[in-house]
């Protein structure tokens, strides 16, 4: 217990964190169904939860160091076991979404702490043992996300993935208290609560306003007051963390181009990546007529495609630089999704398969590289920062993608459909809407919305991933931060994967 418990404590409430990522992706349908939500409705269910995660991890990160990481740790598991207990208790949709941010938030602490608990009480061997413990546990919650949360939807319904992490937050809680010490950081540093305000109101007025767009039109006043809001937010942020003693993260960093290209690559790698799912999800449930646990099936391709080229890419690409690495498999992302845009009235299930195996392929070459890549990129005292930036741009690219991407998918199914049962169908209304339009035409507008979708997909990863290629350079001898074991550098020294 000694030597494992303190890793498997750890693996318990990281793996329920990724695994709320993607698990309520093949219930969105049932969702719908049961609680009358609207599209909006549903993109918030998932938004929430990211963009908690997102915008509170660097904030709570630098809390935990002063308070104790083992005591947020577990203020964590208990907020985001509350929260799992709400969501199922959900009786519409404001309720869920408010729990599902509330979720975040405790996953945000739980998540901000893995790592420097680890970093504190292993060490040498041990500590690489157990990072790659911490790696595989993290590549099997995303990839059995998907199925677990089929067969809970199939089953006892949609509300048991959220229950589901009750007893297991329980085990996590006690196992923590027991065999996990307590650790702290720099006493010294202070926690930046401005820095963290002003980037919270940023990267959720960004959200809402690429959700706004979708109901209301891009140059409605509303919309555009909301991105002008969440502009003034970022100058905001910007001005207080450059005068800031302790800022969540140096503005100046940015001024690196090996920075730069590796925060493009990160934010653009989950929405590529994985926003499009919650859709194409829709697409086979509603439209196609698959059950939850059949459309979570399908995106097993992506998932072990992923795990398979992790694996082996980790001894057959050792040497290889970041930059390949990150910037070919943001390539090979898009290039899935490209294929994927092949959908028409009649097609299935398997018209996905070829792509969503070249986005998993692609995955599994950018998620082992681009924590190490952001350390490399800055000096030794800023690994934590950097590394810390890294996760924050993945959860908001992915929340900016269902955002961005279910308004191109409404966008384009305007073009056959009224703007009111376009919003219908992308929600998961199809069943209700099978008698005022006919089967053909319901197929059509969602085939060609998510192939839309799809193209600016495969354009957002392409072009970051010519970015990554470009911009990041093998760094300076004595610069990298990923040689560096030092417990605060360990929070983020690591490949985290769809979360």
């Amino acid at each position: 217990m000694r030597t494992w418990g303190p890793l498997t404590a750890v693996c318990l409430g990281t793996f329920m964190l990724l695994l709320d990522v993607t698990i309520a992706v093949v219930a969105l349908p049932d969702m719908a169904r049961s609680l009358h939500a609207s599209l909006s409705d549903l993109q918030w269910v998932m938004d929430g939860y990211a963009l908690a995660l997102a915008a509170l991890l660097l904030g709570i990160g630098a809390a935990a160091d002063i308070l104790g990481r083992r005591r947020v740790h577990v203020a964590g598991v208990v907020v985001f076991a509350t929260a799992s207990l709400l969501c199922g208790l959900a009786t519409g949709p404001g309720m869920l979404v408010a729990a599902r941010g509330l979720q975040g938030l405790g996953a945000a602490a739980m998540f901000a702490t893995t790592l420097p608990l680890l970093g504190s009480v292993y060490q040498g061997r041990r500590r690489s043992t157990a990072l790659g413990v911490w790696g595989a546990v993290s590549g099997a919650a995303a990839a059995v996300g998907p199925v677990v949360g089929g067969l809970l939807t199939d089953g006892p319904g949609w509300r048991w993935i959220f229950y589901v992490n009750l007893p297991v937050s329980v085990a996590a809680v006690w196992l923590t208290l027991k065999v996990v010490p307590e650790s702290h950081g720099s006493r010294e540093r202070r926690v930046d609560w401005a820095g963290t305000a002003t980037f919270a109101a940023f990267a959720a007025g960004l959200t809402y306003g690429a959700v706004r767009a979708g109901q209301h039109g891009w140059g409605e006043p509303g919309t555009l007051a909301t991105f002008a809001a969440a502009l003034l937010a970022l100058v905001c942020f910007v001005a207080v963390e450059r005068r800031g003693a302790d800022p969540l993260l140096d503005p100046r960093l940015f001024l690196k181009p090996g920075f730069s290209g590796v925060m493009v690559g990160a934010l653009a790698f989950n929405a590529a990546a994985f926003s499009l799912m919650a859709y194409d999800s829709i697409w086979l449930q509603t439209v196609l007529g698959m059950s939850p646990v059949r459309g979570g099936l399908v995106f097993l391709w992506l998932s072990l495609s992923s795990f398979v080229v992790a694996a082996l890419g980790g001894r057959l690409l050792h040497g290889v630089p970041a930059r390949i690495t990150i910037g070919g498999g943001l390539l090979l992302i898009g290039s899935g999704q490209f294929c994927m845009t092949v959908l028409d009235a009649g097609s299935t299930a398997s018209a996905l398969v070829p792509g969503l195996i070249l986005v998993g392929v692609g995955t599994g070459l950018v998620s082992p590289g681009i924590a190490g890549a952001a350390l490399a990129a800055v000096p030794h005292d800023r690994a934590g920062m950097a590394g810390g930036a890294v996760n924050t741009f993945r959860q908001l690219g992915y929340a900016l993608g269902i955002a961005v991407y279910g308004t191109v998918v409404t966008s384009r199914m305007q073009d056959t459909l009224p703007r009111e049962a376009a919003h219908a169908l992308a929600g998961g209304a199809a069943g209700a809407l099978r008698g005022s339009f006919p089967e053909h035409a319901l197929r059509s507008a969602f085939a060609a919305g998510l192939n839309t979708a799809a193209v600016v997909a495969g354009l957002t990863a392409a072009v970051a991933g010519a970015l990554v290629l470009a911009l990041v350079r093998p760094p300076r001898p004595g610069r990298t931060g990923v040689t560096n074991s030092a417990p605060e550098t360990l929070r983020e020294e690591t490949a985290t994967h769809r979360g």
